[in-house]
């Protein structure tokens, strides 16, 4: 009896140890990842490289257009291009929409990069994806090694090609909603601009939220002062479309990367990504924003901090001309999210309806 009394406890703590080990992750709040000084440096070494290019292209005489502007009636024989930046942590699962999205357009109108994280195992990409990483970094969520992904994918497109003018931050979950052409129009249509205008940024920029003052205060109470006191700082949509301009603020900024590098202190309130990229262009250029993403997101059944998931059963060409629609006079161009087993039903009707413009 008295054995028994000790392999019990004995039995009970060995099967436990596995248990506890498996669920730990589930329990446990994950450690943040931290961005280390040699990657810091790293980033940075990249940055100032894509900057002294920029500021080299500009002289040459066959780039007749500043960073963010086209000249109308230029001579120059170069077409502005759209850089399209995917950021993911797992495979391409719409790849082949998108390939059929480029594959419809000239090739010299875009490029592609794809920052994908090297800790997960990714399946290579096919069609015009392939070859087309960047040398990239562990990310995580509510971390703002995010934000690091993004600015290393900005600094890349700025530093590839002097033609890149617009910037579009793409998820792995987020589909078209339209043609490529009918996308390129939309941004690059000179005839809506005069000789001295800008073209804007399309990113969402919001001053009002309900969480907006925790958000505000996740890594501590006061940590962002003096540099982003509580009235600049904004939310937005963690997917844009902005300007070579404003690219260029991104990657060139220290001040307030300073301020949200720091870590968290209250994860459930931790979107580093949401937070700086709004803040940041608010703070230094609100006129030249729109001030809202062309990336339809439906919140409204949001589970966990992510937005409501579409099914394969929800896809119809209803859906499609519905996440098209706006409260304005423009059209959303892309929409997240879509779980990977929607591909089937979106290919079957990608020629009669996504790119049927």
């Amino acid at each position: 009896m008295f054995k028994l009394y000790i392999l019990i406890p004995s039995l009970t703590l060995l099967i436990s140890i596995p248990i506890i080990f498996f669920l730990a992750p589930s329990i446990l709040p994950q450690r943040q990842i931290t961005i280390s000084i040699p990657d810091e440096l790293d980033d940075l070494s990249l940055f100032h490289k894509a900057i002294t290019a920029d500021s080299t292209f500009l002289k040459k005489p066959s780039h007749k257009y500043p960073s963010n502007k086209f000249r109308l009636g230029s001579t120059t024989i170069h077409r502005p291009k759209i850089a399209f930046l995917f950021l993911t942590n797992s495979d391409l699962h719409f790849q082949s929409l998108w390939n059929k999205f480029f594959n419809l357009s000239d090739p010299h109108l875009y490029n592609i990069y794809i920052h994908a994280d090297p800790t997960v195992k990714i399946t290579p990409p096919v069609g015009v994806f392939s070859n087309r990483f960047i040398h990239s970094k562990r990310t995580q969520r509510s971390s703002p090694t995010l934000i690091s992904a993004t600015r290393r994918l900005l600094a890349h497109a700025v530093l590839d090609d002097p033609d890149n003018v617009y910037f579009a931050l793409i998820s792995q979950h987020c589909i078209p909603l339209h043609s490529f052409n009918y996308f390129y129009s939309f941004l690059l249509d000179t005839q809506k601009l005069s000789n001295k205008m800008e073209f804007p940024s399309y990113i969402e920029i919001l001053n009002e939220s309900p969480s907006l003052l925790d958000r505000y205060n996740a890594r501590g109470e006061n940590v962002m002062e003096p540099e982003v006191g509580f009235d600049k700082f904004r939310v937005g949509s963690q997917f844009f479309v902005i300007t070579r301009k404003h690219s260029l603020m991104v990657i060139k900024d220290s001040k307030l990367w300073r301020k949200f590098k720091k870590p968290c202190v209250k994860i459930e309130s931790c979107y580093p990504e949401e937070h700086y990229f709004p803040t940041l262009l608010s703070m230094e250029d609100p006129n030249g924003c729109k001030g809202y993403t062309l990336t339809r997101v439906n919140w409204t059944d949001s589970v966990d901090g992510h937005p409501r998931t579409y099914h394969p059963f929800e896809v119809s060409s209803e859906l499609i001309y519905k996440l098209r629609e706006s409260n304005s006079t423009y059209s959303f161009m892309f929409a997240r999210k879509f779980s990977p087993d929607c591909l089937k039903p979106l290919m079957e009707m990608a020629d009669s309806v996504i790119f049927k413009d």
